[in-house]
């Protein structure tokens, strides 16, 4: 275990950390509960999660990163620090790390992230895009002189890439994803039945109704919440047509940034995704319909990676053993990471 290297995909809703050698060995949700009188952190992960929206007015559950970046310092440093030790109880040398970050972010907000690590003891840290972890996530030779199209469905972020020799032809990042679905169920069924729902249920209607594309048969379900109007108890039965209508808009938007991406595609990149369709990861690419939809939308063939949610924290994973190249370059090695720190 000592000095073992680790790869970290830094999600908007949760944190992965994959341990060289053993796989993924942490999977928590990235939120902390703050006791806002004492300013001390009362929970992390899965305690944290459980106490969202159910809080009383002396703590509040905060969400340290956002839109795959960090939003605040103090409460990022400390959710890392703590998953780090739930890895592991005692070091001498300390580990080496992978990083995934969203593809257009800015140097501030990559320092942001290297500090937020490199502040829980961390030697050296080697930054990968999300949409070249994905694919190397999803099992993708990115080494070749081939065009492969990913699209990486997060929390925060959807993250868009055509892939070839290890780097990034051309890229886009948009801050819709399986946040914004929740955000849009709540706010329809605000509008439709006054009903005030909390984000946990809208998650959980999301999950269990949610598409974007019309479903064979029709599915229900039952949301709680409070009446806008009376401010009493009530609740709603949802159709997956009205989570359709809830959820399409958002869809949209995702699919006419990756058409105007695929417009500035170089030709012969171009060539090589049509033959071979797109891969989708990232949690929200579980929504029912998604694949349909691109598919329909762009003309192509679309591909669901197996686990797609874990493809990020794989593919870092896989990415560990290019640290070293980071070091000593060596001809003819083509390197996924993007930085080193």
């Amino acid at each position: 275990m000592l000095g073992t290297d680790i790869a970290i995909d830094l999600g908007t809703s949760s944190v992965k950390i994959y341990l060289d050698g053993k796989g993924i060995v942490l999977n928590e949700p990235a939120i902390v509960s703050v006791n806002l009188e004492t300013d001390e952190v009362v929970a992390t992960g899965k305690e944290a999660y459980a106490m969202v929206g159910r809080t009383s007015s002396k703590i509040r559950v905060c969400h340290p990163l956002s839109g795959g970046v960090v939003s605040n310092f103090d409460l990022a440093k400390c959710l890392i620090e703590t998953y780090l030790r739930k890895i592991s109880a005692s070091r001498v040398v300390m580990p080496r790390v992978v990083v995934s970050v969203p593809c257009k972010i800015t140097e501030v907000e990559k320092r942001a992230v290297v500090d937020v690590i490199s502040s829980s003891g961390v030697r050296k840290i080697c930054l990968i895009e999300e949409p070249v972890a994905a694919a190397m996530g999803a099992n993708v030779d990115i080494s070749a002189p081939h065009g492969t199209l990913v699209v990486d469905i997060g929390g925060g972020t959807t993250d868009m890439a055509v892939l070839s020799l290890s780097g990034i032809a051309i890229s886009r990042s948009v801050k819709v994803a399986g946040d914004a679905f929740d955000a849009a169920i709540i706010k329809y069924i605000r509008r439709k039945y006054n009903l005030i729902i909390g984000q946990r249920m809208a998650e959980a209607c999301k999950i269990a109704i949610g598409c974007v594309f019309p479903r064979k048969e029709i599915l229900t379900f039952r949301v709680k919440g409070r009446n806008a109007m009376t401010g009493l108890p009530q609740w709603a039965d949802i159709s997956s047509d009205e989570a359709l209508e809830a959820l399409i808009d958002s869809a949209m938007q995702m699919i006419r940034v990756l058409q105007e991406m695929l417009e500035k595609t170089p030709p012969e990149l171009m060539g090589d995704i049509y033959s071979d369709g797109m891969i989708v990861t990232g949690g929200s690419a579980q929504l029912y319909g998604f694949d349909q939809l691109l598919a329909k939308k762009t003309k192509m063939p679309v591909h669901v990676a197996d686990d797609p949610q874990d493809c990020v924290a794989v593919g870092a994973g896989k990415a560990i053993k290019f640290i070293d190249d980071m070091e000593n370059k060596t001809y003819g090695v083509l390197n996924p990471l993007s930085a080193a720190y």
